[in-house]
């Protein structure tokens, strides 16, 4: 297991930690600018926010202070209500490829939706299998666009809380099973996003983690649960705040062989977001280096 206490080299940030800095907005190039500053090495963007910068503003950018990515966010939101739907959410998923593409991301994080219309509060039926139908079939005619673009697809398993309007696949073992049903030769195409918010709770992780193997294992994000928690989307803890043993599940996703950045994720929109981000990004690489 790699010893994180002495730097912060295999840090990323999900640029979602600062989306806001004391409750205001905070444009991507200035949290580009902030992270360079302090020799943070890579960041895992938003769509959002890359677009409204511009993508080819973005894209210059990180080259400019020479940071990597760990990941983009994201594809997905595959099921629909109707064929116009399907259509419309598999021209925006090529779309994400393609900016992904242009800005060297290793991985399109794919957060691969729920019920048609239940993230806006009007589910349009009940049928969960039928959705994740709809996201297998998504995520098959995205996988060979994806391979024509060499850009691999991390599926990432949200909290069951979230079946309902944003992820119908919940579990490492049901993401996995989607990639063996797609990608059966492990080609490295097709993986998993590891987040731990998601997944600590599984009791089948450790197994899961091992069955998907280095190849599979395309993306690490941290942050903590916090107990109580005041909002299950935009609640989450700061990495040693809560109550995830994060360098447990570490040491269990390097044992594969992931050799890739952790990344930290936190949406907070009464804590984090409203203090100054570059106390939020210090804080960060202060709780990486002890309690990732």
């Amino acid at each position: 297991m790699r010893d994180f206490s002495q730097d912060h080299s295999c840090l990323s940030i999900n640029t979602a930690t600062v989306r806001q800095s004391r409750g205001t907005p905070l444009p991507l190039t200035k949290i580009i600018e902030a992270c360079a500053e302090r020799g943070i090495g890579a960041i895992s963007p938003w769509r959002d926010q890359v677009a409204a910068s511009g993508l080819s503003v973005i894209s210059q950018s990180i080259k400019d202070h020479g940071l990597k990515l760990s990941g983009y966010c994201r594809g997905g939101m595959f099921p629909a209500a109707d064929a116009q739907g399907l259509a419309a959410a598999t021209a925006d998923n090529r779309a994400a490829v393609d900016e992904a593409c242009e800005l060297n991301a290793p991985c399109l994080v794919l957060v691969v939706g729920g019920l048609p219309g239940a993230l806006a509060g009007h589910a349009a039926h009940k049928d969960i299998a039928r959705a994740r139908d709809q996201v297998v079939d998504g995520i098959a005619t995205l996988l060979t666009y994806a391979k024509s673009c060499g850009m691999p697809l991390a599926i990432e398993p949200l909290h069951p809380m979230y079946a309902a309007d944003r992820a119908c696949v919940n579990t490492m073992e049901q993401a996995l099973d989607i990639c063996d049903a797609l990608d059966p030769e492990q080609s490295g195409a097709l993986g998993v996003a590891v987040d731990v918010y998601h997944v600590w709770w599984d009791p089948k992780l450790q197994a899961q983690i091992q069955r998907a193997g280095k190849n599979r294992l395309l993306a690490f994000h941290v942050c903590d649960w916090l107990t109580p928690t005041t909002d299950l989307l935009n609640d989450r803890g700061m990495m040693g705040d809560g109550v995830i043993d994060i360098p447990q599940i570490r040491s269990w996703v390097e044992a594969q062989g992931y050799s890739g950045f952790s990344e930290v994720e936190i949406f907070s929109t009464q804590n984090w977001w409203l203090r100054d981000h570059a106390e939020v990004l210090d804080t960060c690489i202060a709780r990486h280096r002890s309690h990732v």
